[in-house]
């Protein structure tokens, strides 16, 4: 299963905001929604396809309710998130799976929420250690290298 994950903006109420409006609360009916982080919302897909697509539904949503969205195809890692773009690349067949793990934005986790990310690069299969302040854990995502370089 390929997982979707939204993490709300701080000054809303994600679950809310979404399930309150009739056609983001259609795209999300067939789903079963989670919280894995607080203030957020998540739903496993059948596909990468699907993850993608229910993200393009979602999109005025996203912009105005949602901080990050991120896709976890266990296929590519069953631990690290794709990015929104990157996803979007993979499935179109522009990025190659193999070929998403070098660029980097790992969020700490303090209290279990996500907190500022750090961006890094993945050299010699490790990732450098998450330096800005003291965190419980990391989250790790995947971005694409326009997200990367900040275009």
């Amino acid at each position: 299963m390929t997982r979707v994950c939204l993490l709300g903006d701080p000054d809303v109420e994600l679950t809310y905001e979404l399930l309150s409006r009739e056609t983001a609360r259609d795209a999300l009916a067939t789903y079963e929604i989670t919280e894995p982080f607080p203030n957020s919302v998540a739903v496993d897909t059948v596909s990468l396809g699907a993850a993608v697509s229910l993200l393009n539904d979602l999109d005025w949503y996203l912009a105005r309710f949602v901080d990050e969205a991120f896709v976890r195809e266990p296929s590519i890692d069953p631990d690290e998130w794709l990015s929104r773009d990157l996803a979007r690349a993979v499935r179109d067949g522009d990025v190659p799976p193999e070929e998403t793990d070098q660029r980097l934005k790992v969020f700490g986790l303090v209290d279990g929420r996500p907190v500022e990310p750090l961006y890094v690069r993945r050299t010699q299969g490790s990732i450098p250690e998450y330096d800005l302040r003291d965190v419980d854990e990391t989250l790790v995502v995947r971005v694409s290298e326009a997200e990367f370089s900040g275009e």
